[in-house]
């Protein structure tokens, strides 16, 4: 191996390091604040992937008819409750339930979008409105159960996405063109344009999440949520759209992700499950707690994979995730243990 190989290669690390980094972000958000560990959280790469492209080739996705399906039952969900006595965020309820299904309707059936932004905007409002959707269905119910119990579930509601996704696009995979077709060459080393789209939006959404989350004031009920949510709770603030928002935040990420690759490599309906281990084994290098070591870890996974590939190219999922034993091994022996959690 060379100097330009290794460059290469350290290139290719860490657009793959960029992504993972967004999954390993998303996972760590939606832990802290719901104690979920949101294993489909990949499911929503391999579907915004799959729906542009089938946008791109004429046809109607078919995600949009998940869409409307988790909403109706939302909708049913929250005249039971409210029938019950229970109390119902309606705004909320009408935002993800009906705004938002009614918009991706919009957009996909009569729109019927041709250029690349109009796509991109249909995508996201057929696939960001299934994060809260899923949870209020899936978790919401569960909000004071253990975390093994959530885990279960989020085992369980991986199974379902993942065929529904060969139910909904087949084993067919799709690919679709760049959104840059710029070429550069530093010094020797050719970088692609869609490359550089991949660490530019990373950047934004990374500094976006920052602000957010310092700045705003949604941003710090989010994180009082995170830190105690009994806490929170008796401080006014509503745990269950913290849910809601968190899992927003995820599905926002997850789109824009599947984005991001789906010009970069062909994404198949179980595609997004590998990444989002991926992005698993950066957040656990964060200890699910922290976005700055998530993010590194991430970098760590990304150039794992691809020098692996190039000196083991058979063994190279291997290496990313024995990358885990030593993380955990070395969490064990420093954090202090609990019988239970709290």
């Amino acid at each position: 191996m060379d100097t330009q190989i290794a460059l290469i290669l350290a290139q290719d690390g860490i657009v793959n390091g960029a992504i993972y980094g967004l999954m390993a972000l998303a996972l760590v958000l939606v832990f802290s604040v719901t104690r979920v560990i949101f294993i489909p959280q990949g499911e929503f790469v391999a579907f915004s992937a799959l729906s542009i492209a089938a946008l791109q080739a004429g046809r109607l996705p078919a995600t949009l008819w998940l869409l409307l399906a988790l909403a109706v039952a939302a909708l049913v969900v929250e005249l039971w409750r409210w029938k019950q006595g229970a109390a119902v965020e309606w705004a909320s309820t009408l935002v993800w339930s009906v705004a938002m299904p009614a918009a991706a309707c919009l957009l996909a059936l009569v729109v019927k979008p041709s250029s690349l932004a109009m796509q991109v905007a249909t995508t996201l409002c057929i696939i960001v409105p299934l994060g809260p959707l899923l949870y209020r269905l899936a978790y919401r119910p569960l909000a004071d159960a253990t975390v093994l119990t959530l885990l279960i579930v989020s085992v369980a509601l991986h199974g379902v996405l993942v065929g529904l996704g060969l139910l909904f696009f087949g084993a067919e995979g799709s690919r679709i063109p760049a959104f840059s077709e710029l070429r550069l060459d530093l010094g020797g080393i050719p970088v692609g344009g869609q490359s550089l789209v991949v660490v530019g939006v990373t950047a934004v959404l990374v500094i976006a999440m920052f602000f957010f989350f310092e700045r705003s004031i949604v941003g710090k009920a989010l994180r009082a949520t995170a830190m105690n949510r009994v806490g929170a709770r008796l401080m006014g603030i509503p745990t269950g759209l913290a849910g809601d928002l968190s899992f927003a935040l995820a599905a926002v990420i997850g789109a824009v992700s599947g984005l991001l690759i789906a010009p970069l490599t062909t994404i198949y309906y179980d595609t997004g499950f590998l990444i989002g281990l991926k992005g698993f084994v950066a957040a656990i290098v964060g200890g699910l707690a922290s976005y700055p070591l998530a993010l590194v870890g991430a970098l760590i996974v990304g150039q794992l994979e691809s020098f692996s590939s190039f000196w083991a190219s058979a063994f190279k999922e291997v290496f990313v995730f024995t990358l885990i034993i030593p993380v955990l091994w070395w969490r064990s022996r420093s954090s202090r243990h609990v019988e239970d959690e709290e």
